[in-house]
């Protein structure tokens, strides 16, 4: 059973300089897209990352990344609309290169899809009342 899921990796400093992305996709047959990726030697690093594979090979590559001191989490969990600051202008919709952000025909509402998001950031400055948020 195949599996795909967008993630959210924090290296701590020591782990910056290893391959352990490599490792990934070697050692755990895993395919991966990177989305996002801020990486400074000796310090923190940060990679939004989409992994497919297995089932087997998936649970396998997220544990190893667990024992080695990756911190992981699902990209949903970072990107957020502040529902009190949002109009529902509608200015990021057009700036939304996913869908994740589209307008409800019949209620005129900003509706806005996590799962379809890739965290690329744009909508961040687009928006009038500053709704939308990123956490990493």
């Amino acid at each position: 059973m195949a599996v795909s899921k967008r993630v959210v990796l924090h290296f701590p400093p020591r782990l910056v300089d290893q391959p352990i992305i490599y490792k990934l996709v070697k050692d755990y047959n895993l395919v991966l897209n990177i989305l996002k990726a801020s990486v400074t030697p000796k310090e923190e690093g940060l990679l939004v990352l989409e992994l497919s594979g297995d089932r087997e090979d998936y649970d396998e590559g997220i544990e190893y990344l667990v024992d080695v001191g990756v911190k992981i989490q699902s990209l949903g969990q970072d990107i957020v609309r502040n529902e009190a600051r949002c109009t529902h202008c509608g200015a990021c919709i057009a700036i939304c290169p996913t869908g994740a952000l589209a307008l409800d025909p019949v209620s005129r509402q900003v509706n806005f899809t996590e799962d379809r998001c890739t965290a690329c950031e744009l909508c961040v400055p687009a928006c009038p009342p500053r709704a939308m948020e990123v956490h990493f």
